[in-house]
């Protein structure tokens, strides 16, 4: 096949319009075409009056060879590449007879349900320990604490089969490096999952949490026909090593098994679960992160910034953004996690504590924008030693979160509800005492206050400096009425489990750290993605296969 890149077109192209400009590019007969593919579609927004849809296509030709030559030194047009999937191995048929210990996969959020996968997919059989519910008991659960403000601590936004990332906007794009094309196999399984095609080549892809409830189910269910075992409500309490090497878990119940390769996919917020590895001696580092606030503003505010003339394209959708600002005092300030058409939501984990995050269902339809609006911070900056010269205690960082955590608790008047406060306020810095055109979407639900307390003053500073920068580029992003929502605490892994090239813990043979939680990734798909990758390196150990 040939691929054609950088093809570009109106933006209301009629539906058949595709074919002919394949044709007119390239310089060919209509007959010479036998077949085409679309395996991107992006936008150029540049020019808002004359916006253009950019297509990749890979194209089937009677002569592909002569019409490479004919095209020879054009970037645009070459040969397309390979991008299915390749296994490292399969098992051979008696494997499991000479009695292998199965490899243990602890979490089942995308990473954990990626390597869970890729290990069944290969005949490897795995066991997946997910210390929260199935996906539907969780969304229960979830949906417990948002309206009656009850909270389950081992079955919410962030414990519970598929993961921190079941809850929100389904984001199925990240700017991970992927020579192996790994996140097409993540957005082919999605497909076959029961995902809408279109997140194959739209260069956004998403899904939303709808649609992922049931996609889970589906995967999980193509894992247990493979041979693999989920088991629910299993929490690790301990870890087994001896000679430097992992021999197996403890679960709160008491049962111990046996295992030589242990895929740690651990959430951000697997903190007891930190503490318990720590205490065992596994090699981790405290690790950047960053704290700030969910800020809310009318979806139609950002379409017609975005999207000039054209916003409410049912082509285009809901508009997002992507900001940054390097702030006075020396802090980084910018937007994460934004949620076109979605819902600000508690995502606590731990009781007596606040936290916000980000939603949004497929259609994004919701009236109000959201993003986190974060600080970056350096292990430093947490230090409970701050005069040491050393090495900060890996888990200082998750005492940092617990305490900001804990504040907003009680700015919030202790009952889950959130602090929020109106940007026009919070610039001038004075509390707010009624909202005004924009009403939040956080529940159980928000209480207005003063937000400075809420974090250490040189975010405060920082992020007070940042919205009227980001009003620059967004018109209408510092309206006195859009709202502030405290706090977001938990935009990554406060740690790294550090592992080497080979995945491994640095200092314990046979254990794999990944994912979000091992400080290894950020999203559904990096999450995915590396997923895939640390359960090819346990296939590699187990089939005794070397990496090339």
């Amino acid at each position: 096949m040939l691929r054609l890149t950088e093809l570009r077109l109106p933006l209301d192209h009629a539906d058949d319009a595709l074919r002919p400009a394949i044709v007119e590019r390239l310089r060919i007969q209509d007959a010479d075409l036998i077949d085409f593919k679309v395996y991107k579609r992006s936008y150029d927004a540049r020019k808002k009056h004359a916006m253009l849809f950019i297509y990749t296509v890979d194209c089937t030709l009677r002569d592909e060879a002569k019409v490479l030559a004919k095209h020879q030194g054009d970037r645009h047009v070459t040969s397309s590449p390979d991008t299915r999937y390749k296994f490292v191995g399969q098992v051979p048929a008696d494997f499991h007879a000479q009695g292998r210990l199965r490899p243990l996969v602890v979490g089942f959020g995308p990473c954990g349900l990626f390597a869970a996968l890729i290990l069944a997919q290969m005949g490897l059989r795995p066991i997946v320990l997910e210390r929260g519910k199935p996906v539907r008991e969780r969304t229960k659960d979830t949906w417990g604490l948002w309206r009656k403000r009850v909270l389950e601590p081992e079955s919410n936004v962030q414990f519970g089969e598929g993961g921190a990332g079941t809850f929100s906007d389904g984001k199925l794009y990240s700017q991970i490096s992927d020579p192996r094309f790994l996140t097409r196999k993540v957005l082919t399984e999605f497909v076959k999952a029961g995902a809408p095609d279109e997140i194959l080549f739209v260069s956004k892809p998403h899904i939303g949490t709808f649609r992922l409830v049931s996609m889970i189910e589906k995967m999980r269910a193509e894992i247990e026909s493979l041979g693999g075992e989920i088991r629910f409500q299993q929490r690790v309490t301990d870890l087994h090593i001896e000679g430097g090497a992992v021999r197996g878990v403890t679960l709160a119940s008491g049962e111990e098994i046996r295992a030589d390769h242990v895929i740690l996919a651990l959430g951000h917020s697997a903190r007891d679960t930190f503490a318990m590895l720590h205490g065992r001696g596994v090699f981790m580092e405290a690790k950047p992160f960053s704290v700030g606030f969910r800020i809310e503003h009318p979806q139609s505010i950002i379409d017609r910034a975005r999207f000039g003339p054209n916003a409410g394209n049912p082509l285009l959708g809901a508009a997002d953004y992507k900001l940054v600002h390097h702030a006075k005092n020396g802090r980084s300030v910018y937007s994460f996690c934004m949620c076109p058409g979605g819902t600000v939501v508690a995502a606590t984990s731990e009781p007596n504590r606040v936290v916000t995050n980000g939603m949004s269902q497929y259609s994004r339809n919701e009236r109000n924008a959201n993003a986190g609006i974060v600080v970056g911070i350096s292990p430093a900056d947490y230090s409970s030693d701050p005069n040491a010269t050393g090495p900060v205690n890996p888990l200082d960082g998750i005492a940092f979160q617990r305490v900001l955590e804990s504040r907003a608790y009680e700015l919030g008047g202790s009952t889950y509800d959130a602090p929020g406060q109106l940007v026009g306020d919070f610039i001038k810095g004075r509390a707010s005492t009624e909202l005004g055109t924009v009403q939040p979407s956080y529940k159980p639900g928000v209480h207005l206050t003063d937000l400075a307390p809420s974090l250490p003053m040189y975010a405060i500073e920082a992020i007070r400096e940042a919205l009227p920068a980001f009003d620059r580029q967004i018109k209408g992003f510092a309206m006195n009425d859009a709202v502030l929502t405290g706090v977001e605490t938990r935009t990554s892994s406060p740690l790294r489990i550090t592992r080497g090239k080979d995945h491994q813990s640095l200092n314990v043979r046979g254990l794999y750290p990944a994912g979000e939680g091992a400080g290894y990734a950020g999203g559904i798909m990096s999450a995915g993605v590396d997923g895939i990758e640390v359960a090819e390196a346990v296939a590699r150990s187990l089939l005794n296969i070397h990496a090339v």
